[in-house]
């Protein structure tokens, strides 16, 4: 009996351990959500809801869960990270590391992290190495007094109704968020050193980080549109990070709150919140914007199969297709951007593919320059809010081999003409300096 519990045991774990992310359909994807307090999953029900009714498994576990672990054998067991859970300086009480999150993120998984007035060093320290600052000083919250949020006791303004949101259909889809985001959190800047790392939503420029229950003694540290409320990170890996000063933005009550925005008339019956964060999250666990290539191919011009060696001045045609995951299916991708580099130390060749938009189909043909050497194909394709595409193939390129040169060369040919002008010039001067008395 306990040798066919332990065969069962380990067909399940390889089961487990089978399910990581699968690039080729990046969905049915398992994330692993630590709170601070099991009181999250109901008052935050809204936001983990939507991430289930699109396919995700979500694991729940407390913060000080000493079982907490993000990897078996040194295979991982999730896909996604969720760290609702702001406070805690331990995680599982020290059984995952902060180093252990990073590995995560480096070996291309997503992660979300959401603070608050309460952060802890854990949760500074995992954004500092995303490229991202919190508010040093840990008594400080974004204070607005011209974009919070009207309520009938009037506050300290630290309910923010932002709506300095990025505009980009790739990360937050095309239809546009009308409503405001409300926040309520601490403020961060985007290292200026990272170049990975984005805004998505920022605050008005009149916004600073202070505490609002004291007078200011100093400038804030933090003013205006450099206050990021929400940014995100692109690793080159393609592995996707969010950032957010506020796990109340998350909660169902701003979810569902109204919202009117101070010097405003208009009063929205429902806050930006929920469409903001359900379309980032699509964003982060790629549901959009994840490009595959696939079929890429090279020949000699009017063949078909394709060569192990080109010879310079050869004729030849490159051709790839790209997808997009729709989130339910692969896309044709189109674009007129994509560029194609043959490459030798620097490119001797850099061409725009033309597209075929039924097909995903992106091709070009070019002659070979007169140099040989071991060349490359290389796409490098990086833009905004989409996975980058790193392609690469090697081909040798060959001189002409001694017969397949031209028997006479037109370039040459005065070459000949002087020779030979030479050589019956001596002739005819051989003639005359012998018989000539």
């Amino acid at each position: 009996m306990a040798k066919i519990l332990c065969i069962f045991t380990i067909f399940s774990l390889l089961f487990s351990l089978s399910t990581a992310f699968d690039p080729v359909k990046p969905t049915d994807r398992k994330i692993l959500v630590i709170l601070d307090d099991a009181s999250y999953k109901s008052s935050h029900s809204i936001y983990f809801n939507s991430l289930q009714s699109r396919g995700y498994n979500l694991d729940f576990k407390l913060s000080d869960d000493r079982k907490i672990a993000l990897q078996r054998y040194g295979h991982y067991l999730y896909d996604g990270l969720i760290l609702f859970s702001p406070s805690s300086d331990s995680i599982g009480e020290g059984s995952l590391k902060l180093n252990d999150v990073l590995d995560f993120v480096d070996s291309g998984h997503d992660l979300i992290v959401a603070a608050n007035a309460n952060a802890s060093d854990f949760i500074r320290n995992v954004a500092s190495e995303c490229g991202i600052d919190f508010e040093d000083d840990t008594a400080a919250v974004v204070v607005d007094h011209t974009s919070y949020s009207v309520s009938e006791i009037e506050g300290d303004h630290t309910l923010i109704a932002s709506d300095n949101i990025i505009k980009s259909d790739v990360i937050l889809g095309k239809k546009k968020i009308e409503a405001p985001v409300l926040f309520r959190g601490i403020a961060h800047s985007v290292n200026a050193a990272s170049s990975l790392a984005l805004k998505v939503l920022s605050a008005s420029p009149a916004a600073y980080s202070a505490n609002p229950n004291h007078k200011l003694s100093k400038p804030p540290a933090l003013t205006g549109t450099s206050i990021s409320l929400v940014s995100v990170v692109q690793a080159r890996n393609n592995a996707r990070v969010l950032i957010s000063g506020s796990l109340d933005m998350f909660s169902d009550r701003f979810l569902r709150s109204n919202v009117q925005k101070a010097g405003t008339s208009f009063k929205y019956e429902k806050s930006g919140n929920e469409q903001f964060l359900t379309e980032l999250s699509k964003w982060i666990f790629h549901e959009r914007g994840h490009l595959k290539a696939v079929n890429v191919k090279h020949r000699k011009l009017g063949e078909t199969n394709e060569p192990s060696i080109y010879r310079i001045k050869d004729d030849l045609e490159y051709s790839v297709e790209i997808y997009e995951w729709s989130g339910s299916s692969w896309e044709p991708y189109v674009a007129d951007d994509v560029q194609l580099q043959f490459y030798l130390m620097s490119p001797y060749v850099l061409k725009t593919l033309s597209k075929d938009k039924t097909q995903g189909l992106y091709h070009t043909s070019f002659k070979v320059p007169d140099v040989y050497g071991v060349f490359q194909f290389k796409i490098e394709y990086q833009r905004l809010g989409y996975t980058s595409l790193s392609l690469a193939k090697q081909i040798p390129v060959r001189p002409y081999n001694h017969d397949e040169y031209e028997r006479f060369l037109p370039v040459a040919f005065p070459y000949y003409g002087a020779s030979f002008s030479t050589m019956v010039a001596f002739f005819i001067f051989s003639i005359l300096y012998l018989y000539h008395k």
